[in-house]
């Protein structure tokens, strides 16, 4: 990957520098994980947040997107 994981929101942040392709959305995504599970978050935690309302993604896409940070959860525990 070209792009380390984020370690802080500051590191997610700055992503935005960047062209977005399919490399600087996984970092994004592993990130976020990375993060939520250093605050002691749960999955389930996690999944709500990216369930929750906004004006950004329909309910079909936040769904989607709910499965893949799930994904990249399970894929992260399994490289601790």
């Amino acid at each position: 990957m070209n792009y380390p994981i984020p370690a802080t929101i500051e590191e997610i942040e700055a992503l935005k520098e960047n062209p977005v392709d399919e490399e600087l959305i996984a970092a994004a995504i592993a990130g976020v994980v990375k993060i939520a599970q250093s605050k002691g978050q749960t999955l389930d935690d996690l999944t709500a947040e990216v369930l929750a309302e906004d004006d950004w993604l329909d309910p079909k896409q936040r769904q989607w997107l709910s499965q893949v940070v799930a994904q990249a959860w399970q894929s992260l525990k399994l490289e601790e």
